[in-house]
């Protein structure tokens, strides 16, 4: 305080002291006259001139650190006034103390009112930002709490009504722990966002397109060979059971196509409750166990966790693990083992199904689960889609390890419920 007071009086320091010099120097001499008055009046006059000369060059040096922390100024101003964003300089206090142009011109403050005013009275003055403005003051409350940056997305109505979305930086200054000043950055990024929902939407008609597809494909053939054999029943004119068996067929194998895709596409009603893992495994090796008998498959279990219990739709799991155990049996085409294995680790049921099969080659495994991606000749490409959805649905992961030759492993995780 005294430091300050002391810059501001200068001038008047200097001139009472000079006056006191030259009326105190002139009192002496003329009270102790001397022979040396000639040699002191030279000393005062160089004490004087050395003082003068001094004082002299620390206003040049001011003035010249000044002009220079004046053009640094104009340079900043100049910088941040040419920068895209919004850049709001805030004091300890949250008041508003500079702006650049384009906030300026975003919030039309072509006036300085706005100076040393807080949010709640800028608010007040601008009540089309109300709402903005009041959130400001809790995000730079949060700022200033946390001591450090903070980043957030804030979305703005300006006064032509547009509105638009600002990733916003606050960054809080502290001198000696006190909170010393605010500098907050706003980067418009409304086109940003409008290009992400634009890719996002033309990632929906891609999928619905792959989808279209799929379906025009799958169903196309079945339809080709009905066709044909209606045509070939109309050219001679009769009907035979071996041609209306090929019909039905088809046709069952449209409506199977269909039905999938209503239940990959549409949320059923489920059935959840709590059920021992020993239900899932015994009723799978029962419905399974004929098949594999048929193509020489020997199933083998290990279930060391028949107790553990789960929760969720008891028939949806079957239908997963039913598919994964069918999608082995086929792997073998002249025989071969399935391992079932189960056990229990943090809190997770782990059940592995893993064959001795002809494996899936790296570049195929990559695409196994995408729609309508298939290794077999018949057959549409969803079952590992809904297998995979439906295990998510469960809070669970579905997994496919498989090397060419070895076979394959399939481990599925599901939480394991406490009653």
């Amino acid at each position: 305080m005294f430091k300050e007071v002391f810059k501001k009086r200068l001038w008047l320091i200097y001139f009472l002291a000079s006056l006191f010099w030259i009326t105190f120097s002139e009192y002496l001499l003329d009270k102790f006259p001397s022979v040396n008055a000639n040699y002191f009046q030279i000393g005062k006059g160089l004490v004087f001139v050395f003082f003068t000369t001094l004082l002299i060059h620390l206003i040049i040096k001011k003035h010249d650190a000044y002009i220079k922390a004046l053009e640094e100024q104009n340079e900043l101003t100049t910088l941040i006034n040419a920068m895209p964003d919004f850049v709001c300089f805030k004091d300890g206090q949250g008041r508003w103390i500079r702006v650049n142009r384009y906030a300026k011109d975003l919030y039309n403050l072509q006036t300085e009112k706005y100076k040393n005013k807080t949010d709640i009275e800028i608010a007040q003055m601008y009540p089309d930002f109300k709402e903005y403005l009041i959130q400001n003051i809790q995000l730079d409350e949060e700022t200033w709490e946390r001591a450090r940056e903070t980043r957030y997305e804030q979305t703005i109505m300006i006064p032509s009504g547009e509105l638009k979305t600002f990733d916003v930086i606050r960054v809080p200054l502290f001198e000696v722990g006190k909170r010393a000043g605010l500098v907050t950055i706003g980067r418009d990024v409304s086109n940003v966002k409008a290009a992400e929902e634009l890719a996002r939407r033309r990632e929906k008609l891609s999928v619905v397109g792959e989808l279209a597809a799929g379906i025009a494909h799958e169903i196309r053939n079945p339809l080709t060979t009905i066709k044909g054999f209606v045509q070939l029943q109309k050219e001679k004119d009769e009907s035979n059971s071996q041609i209306s068996d090929i019909i039905l067929s088809e046709l069952d194998r449209i409506n199977q196509i269909v039905s999938e895709l209503l239940v990959f596409s549409k949320p059923q009603s489920k059935i959840l409750k709590e059920f021992k893992v020993n239900d899932i495994i015994d009723y799978l090796i029962k419905l399974t166990s004929h098949e594999a008998i048929l193509h020489n498959v020997e199933v083998r279990v290990e279930n060391q966790v028949a107790e553990a219990i789960l929760y969720g739709d008891k028939n949806e799991l079957i239908q997963v693990f039913v598919n994964v155990i069918k999608n082995s049996i086929d792997a073998m085409p002249t025989g071969g083992k399935i391992r079932i294995r189960t056990w229990v680790n943090n809190d997770k049921v782990k059940i592995e199904v893993i064959d001795t099969g002809v494996g899936i080659p790296k570049e195929r495994l990559e695409k196994i689960g995408e729609p309508f991606f298939t290794l077999k000749e018949k057959g549409m490409g969803l079952g590992l889609t809904m297998s995979n959805k439906i295990i998510q649905d469960h809070k669970g992961t579905f997994n496919i390890r498989s090397k060419v030759g070895l076979g394959t492993k399939v481990i599925i995780t599901l939480p394991s419920s406490h009653p």
